[in-house]
């Protein structure tokens, strides 16, 4: 479920500056601050833990399914909303970045009208946490407040994740373990190896996604002082690296003690292979921005393929 308490006071000098020429509607500004195409990793091992326990289970309950889900969603816009605001404010947005604009750093909006969006949006995901600590207890309360403090810490602090080396850890932590097992938890009040196991196979991907938009950024990053894994690494090892990251997954289901036919999850290594091949080709810059999506993508794919074959499972 999920991820990202000091603020940071920008100088004056650093309010927004360069605004787009044709820019979108209030509306429509406020959907690309949230950043709808990263709302799939937050979805998708969530929808891989619900499904594991209505296979484990044979039942689903509908009503916590979706509170999950919904919960996950908000404390991942949550965070892009409060890294949207604090990067602007660090200095790392810049001109020069090759990523999706930024509302802040267009002018779009203040830091501070995006900061209290995104309090507004973690305090939408605690109370819809209320309910499902109510259901789940004292394991899910644990994870929920660790979200949210992450997703602060994400970009807040004084040693903020996210510019540092060990967001991957921090993405496989939150984005694979933490979302299956809690939502597989929600479903079934137990938790079990194959649960782990999935929430780490699907992790995998997750942090590749994180690792590549690292590499895409690294000088950049490397000019905000910023100290990433591909920093510490370089582009040789990262590439190394992704494509473990990648191919690792549909492996480990194999061997994960997880109903049904998991073998089907090896349908997805094409796709793994593409992307990889892709980045040895010598991807660089705004071509690395359609495969950070393809990335998601494939962790999708993964976990589709995986509730197919828990679904020939049961058919068995």
């Amino acid at each position: 479920m999920p991820q990202d308490p000091n603020t940071i006071t920008a100088p004056l000098a650093l309010e927004p500056t360069h605004r787009t020429s044709a820019s979108p509607s209030t509306l429509g500004r406020w959907i690309a601050a949230a950043r709808p195409k990263t709302l799939l990793l937050a979805a998708t091992p969530v929808v891989g833990g619900i499904a594991l326990g209505v296979a484990d289970t044979g039942r689903l309950a509908p009503l916590v399914a979706l509170t999950t889900l919904a919960a996950a969603l908000a404390i991942q816009i949550g965070t892009n909303l409060h890294n949207d605001a604090a990067d602007f404010e660090r200095g790392t947005d810049t001109p020069e970045r090759v990523g999706p604009p930024r509302a802040t750093a267009q002018g779009w909006f203040s830091a501070r009208q995006v900061r209290t969006a995104a309090h507004l949006t973690f305090g939408l995901a605690f109370l819809l946490g209320l309910f499902l600590v109510a259901r789940g207890g004292w394991p899910i309360f644990t994870i929920g407040v660790a979200s949210l403090v992450s997703g602060y810490a994400y970009t807040s602090g004084p040693r903020p994740i996210a510019y540092g080396p060990f967001g991957e850890v921090y993405v496989l932590a939150f984005f694979g373990l933490a979302s299956v097992t809690g939502s597989y938890y929600l479903q079934t009040l137990t938790l079990n190896w194959p649960a782990l196991l999935l929430g780490f196979a699907l992790g995998l991907p997750a942090a590749a996604v994180l690792l590549l938009n690292n590499y895409r950024d690294l000088e950049t990053d490397r000019a905000a002082g910023r100290r990433t894994l591909c920093q510490v690494v370089g582009r040789q090892q990262a590439r190394i690296l992704y494509a473990l990251l990648l191919l690792l997954p549909p492996v480990l289901v194999l061997g994960a003690g997880l109903p049904g036919a998991t073998w089907l999850g090896l349908a997805a290594l094409p796709l793994a292979l593409v992307l990889i091949a892709r980045l040895y080709r010598g991807a660089r810059g705004a071509a690395l921005n359609t495969m950070l999506g393809q990335t998601g993508l494939y962790q999708a794919l993964l976990t589709l393929l995986l509730i197919g074959g828990f679904t020939l499972g049961a058919r068995t």
